[in-house]
């Protein structure tokens, strides 16, 4: 391998690293087919790709992907927490991949990461939360000029690119990977229900059954969450602002009801909603002794942290990942991760074969935007439906599921009005 740019945390644990994310790759057979179609045609060849991602084994493996398939690649963090910092040194010396970033970086290497993986003056971005876009909007405007187009993989970064897109500032046109049904419906639901537990688990090794769990927000990666922790056997509460997905959470079988409410009655309180201050001073008011807080929303604005500091008489680490602070009065509130993804901060984030689809999205959607972007406008677009499926057909091959085909008698009797009953 050629010596490359980075900055990680440390190189000898490049092969401890590699192990692992060739352990993922067992459980990503789909992006796998993608990688071994990529290596012999090349549809990335000449491109040059800045990814600001959760760096982990799944990660890894999509890099490969976009290297095989002929780019040159840069990756930096998504989040300050979220790096596994062997895998960052295995992209460095296995896998040919510029890499900038440490588990745990403060705010300024994190964007210091960020502008030095734009260094390689980019083609295209890839994004899990768009700090790379606002970036490039806001301090690297130079980079516009060669920008053919982006991808980006969550929810959070949806919201903000589409409230760029609705301002007219967008400058080129970004594929909303979140979108595709073999994203959000698995990923979001399975991976996030499964991974942020795991989180809350490795970080406070606390017993879930009997507990009252607090699920704020109920999207989709809420909904996982909240299946997850009643599956475990808590007693689970969810807060929402939006009344349908209240009423779809009562018929689901959980209580719902306002977070201020909730407050008192909580032993466990996890925020899913990519707003900011779901969490804020009047909860910490009202929560009870010993109540644990945590976020698996993409930043760490859902919980009003300042408020909480500000109400704070003492704080104090007591286990990794786990900070007490002490409110007037005695009582205790425990935070997770510094209120970073719990599922990233203390544990391995989603398991590797729900995202295959996700990164086979990622992959298929770097190279339609080669194939596509010059009669694209600046907006935010949904993953082409002949992806989507195409992932989800090759997912169901990888696990040896077959499904019926429609008929030709059926073909016509869906596509026509003129037989009724």
């Amino acid at each position: 391998m050629p010596t490359l740019a980075n900055d990680i945390a440390d190189i000898n644990l490049a092969d401890s690293g590699r192990d692992r994310v060739e352990w993922a790759e067992r459980d990503m057979p789909v992006l796998r087919l993608i990688r071994e179609r990529f290596a012999k045609e090349k549809p990335l060849q000449g491109q040059r790709v800045t990814a600001c991602l959760h760096v982990t084994t799944e990660t890894a493996n999509l890099m490969r992907t976009l290297v095989e398939g002929g780019a040159e690649v840069a990756i930096c963090a998504s989040n300050p927490l979220s790096t596994q910092d062997d895998v960052a040194a295995a992209l460095v010396r296995h896998y040919g991949v510029q890499t900038f970033c440490i588990k745990g970086e403060d705010n300024e290497t994190y964007y210091r990461h960020i502008h030095q993986a734009l260094d390689i003056r980019p083609t295209m971005t890839m994004d899990d939360g768009a700090d790379t876009v606002g970036v490039i909007h806001n301090d690297r405007r130079d980079l516009l000029e060669t920008i053919i187009g982006g991808t980006e993989e969550t929810t959070t970064g949806v919201i903000r690119l589409r409230a760029m897109a609705n301002d007219g500032v967008l400058m080129y046109p970004v594929v909303a990977i979140n979108d595709a049904d073999t994203k959000h419906l698995f990923d979001n639901r399975y991976g996030t229900g499964q991974s942020t537990i795991d989180g809350v688990l490795r970080a406070t090794n606390m017993l879930i059954a009997g507990r009252t769990v607090v699920v704020c927000g109920y999207g989709w990666c809420g909904r996982g969450v909240a299946s997850r922790a009643k599956g475990m056997g808590a007693h689970v509460v969810v807060t929402e602002v939006d009344p349908t997905k209240a009423i779809e959470a009562v018929m689901d079988g959980f209580m719902v009801m306002p977070i201020d409410e909730a407050a008192s009655m909580g032993d466990l309180f996890i925020t899913t909603t990519g707003n900011k201050n779901v969490i804020s001073s009047s909860t910490f008011e009202r929560i009870k002794d010993g109540a644990i807080v945590c976020n698996s929303g993409h930043f760490n604005a859902e919980i009003d942290i300042p408020a909480l500091e500000r109400a704070s008489t003492a704080r104090r680490a007591v286990r990794p990942f786990v900070e007490e602070f002490t409110l007037s009065g005695g009582k205790r509130v425990y935070l997770l991760g510094d209120g970073r993804l719990i599922n990233l901060a203390a544990a391995e984030g989603h398991p590797a074969s729900v995202m295959d689809m996700s990164f086979a999205n990622q992959a298929l959607c770097a190279e339609y935007l080669v194939q596509n972007s010059a009669s694209l406008d600046k907006n935010v677009y949904r993953v082409p439906l002949d992806i989507d499926r195409n992932v989800a057909a090759l997912k169901l091959a990888s696990m040896g599921v077959k499904i019926d085909v429609l008929t030709k008698e059926q073909e016509v009797y869906l596509n026509s009005w003129q037989e009724g009953t």
